[in-house]
């Protein structure tokens, strides 16, 4: 052998990369196809959220690459005028013997002539084509005509055909006059909505291993993280606000070490009251449930990350600060909203945390100094950025509760825990890397659960102990204070137990995630 024919060999064994188009018009090109992102995802074999990825930025490699390309070559010939391509076809009519009236205007670009009008997928105003099966104005100036007309009633459902197409993206430097009305009704509705794919998945599974229920829950548990995802993607259509799944993320966010943290702290709850009233009390382990799921709610940045520094708060925003909190007197009857801090000084707290102390400083309350802001990695944020993910999740739950049906219960509850661990940097899940997210709803999750010892205290409860997100113990009538049972907005009792003079030697109580 040559000696070059070793850098043949590999030369040779290179494929080019495919050319892709900006990241603009591949979103345009999908929309104006009427295609939505999990069409496109089960197509090239990928999650809906990698497709945003490729939409937001990001882009495939190798194989994957190339079928992505095809794809977007695909759609631009099929979607480009005809006279405006190279070898425009000539205008054909319905042959004689075609009953109805539906004739292939030329198959190599799949463009159907209509005698009878079909509502336009962008507009929704008669359309006389058809191209790649979906109904539309060959010219775009046809669509922006229509758009000021009477909007034309829907066409019945194709089969097979359950998107919901967004209006063509006009470019920002357009004038007003020049820019197409959105349409105002949809040719195509969804056939099924967020919770039939849960109950679907679940029927799959124990169809799948033939009424196994064990077999059928450890299924659906492992591959609880994608299913997770889609149905969080399946949740934002129509959303207002688009996910970035992958923003700079500033150095404090990152593990410092292999196997270490980062440097933000979540104020986890771990405290045990070292005196109680004198004698002997019967105390109530109440298990908060579904504590992660509940925490969903919670302020989200919306976008990248940007750093200021100073002492106000706008409580349009939101993510991490530098904080130098304040002393708390208290801790003889409540935790330490901070949870256990051995090391004093400034620190780097979460959205949620922050709010707190700022709540628990103000006239309401008033049981601590405001905390010091020293500087913030913030960005726009919304509560209810993951409202609709968290509200399918709850009615799946409930129904299951109600059913007795422990197969989708189990599922659901490893849907959103996993959700919550494996936003960071994991490995589990590549799709969605916000360690800011993982860290706020965590410390939200904490949050709620001070706040509920917070309510048990003014309610004349004895607070014994407060761990993790789901565990609060407590002496007294708690059921005149929190509601008894297994909803979300519930609690049960994990435990009952007699406690003298003290319980601070007791041995402590691992935290688990109730139901």
């Amino acid at each position: 052998m040559s000696e070059f024919d070793a850098i043949d060999s590999l030369l040779a064994s290179l494929t080019p990369q495919e050319e892709l188009p900006d990241t603009e018009l591949r979103r345009s090109l999908r929309e104006q196809a009427g295609l939505s992102k999990a069409q496109v995802a089960r197509a090239l074999g990928v999650s809906p959220s990698t497709v945003t990825g490729w939409e937001s930025g990001r882009d495939p490699a190798g194989e994957t690459r190339a079928k992505y390309a095809y794809l977007l070559n695909g759609l631009a010939a099929k979607l480009t005028p005809p006279d405006e391509r190279e070898s425009p076809e000539p205008e054909s009519l319905a042959p004689a013997g075609d009953p109805d009236g539906v004739h292939a205007a030329g198959d190599e670009d799949d463009v159907e002539t209509l005698t009878t009008p079909e509502p336009c997928v962008l507009c929704g105003a008669p359309a006389r084509q058809r191209v790649a099966g979906f109904p539309q104005h060959l010219d775009p100036a046809d669509c922006a005509t229509a758009a000021t007309s009477e909007p034309a009633a829907p066409a019945p459902r194709p089969q097979g055909k359950t998107s919901e197409p967004r209006p063509t993206r006009t470019p920002s430097g357009a004038r007003p006059a020049d820019r197409a009305k959105p349409p105002t009704k949809r040719a195509f509705q969804t056939q099924s909505g967020p919770l039939d794919l849960i109950g679907q998945a679940v029927q799959a599974a124990l169809a799948a291993h033939e009424g196994d229920v064990e077999t059928a829950t450890a299924a659906l548990v492992k591959k609880a993280i994608p299913d997770a995802m889609a149905l969080l993607d399946d949740t934002r259509k129509g959303g207002r606000y688009d996910i970035i799944a992958h923003p700079w993320i500033p150095d404090i966010l990152k593990k410092q070490t292999a196997k270490g943290a980062d440097q933000i702290w979540e104020a986890r709850p771990k405290w045990t009251r070292h005196e109680l009233p004198p004698g002997q009390h019967e105390v109530t382990a109440l298990d908060i449930n579904g504590a992660y799921l509940s925490a969903l709610k919670t302020h989200l940045p919306l976008g990248q990350l940007e750093h200021s520094t100073g002492f106000d708060h706008d409580r349009r925003r939101a993510g991490v600060h530098l904080i130098t909190p304040p002393h708390w007197d208290h801790e003889a009857v409540l935790p330490n909203p901070l949870g256990q801090r051995d090391e004093p000084g400034p620190l780097w707290v979460t959205e949620p945390t922050l709010r707190l102390l700022l709540r628990l400083s103000g006239p309401k309350y008033g049981l601590c100094e405001a905390p010091q802001i020293h500087e913030s990695y913030t960005s726009g944020a919304t509560e209810g950025l993951l409202e609709k993910f968290r509200t399918t999740l709850v009615a799946a739950r409930e129904r299951a509760i109600g059913e007795q049906d422990e197969v989708t219960l189990e599922y659901v509850k490893a849907m959103y825990s996993k959700f919550v661990s494996t936003m960071g940097e994991s490995n589990y899940n590549r799709e969605l890397y916000r360690p800011d997210w993982m860290h706020l709803i965590r410390s939200q999750a904490f949050a709620n659960l001070w706040m509920k010892a917070l309510k048990a205290h003014e309610e004349g409860l004895t607070v014994v102990r407060a761990m993790g997100t789901d565990e609060l113990h407590v002496i007294g009538d708690w059921r005149r204070v929190f509601a008894e049972g297994r909803g979300v907005s519930e609690v049960k009792v994990k435990d009952l137990y007699n406690a003298g003079v003290t319980v601070a030697d007791e041995e402590d109580l691992q935290p688990g995630e109730g139901e």
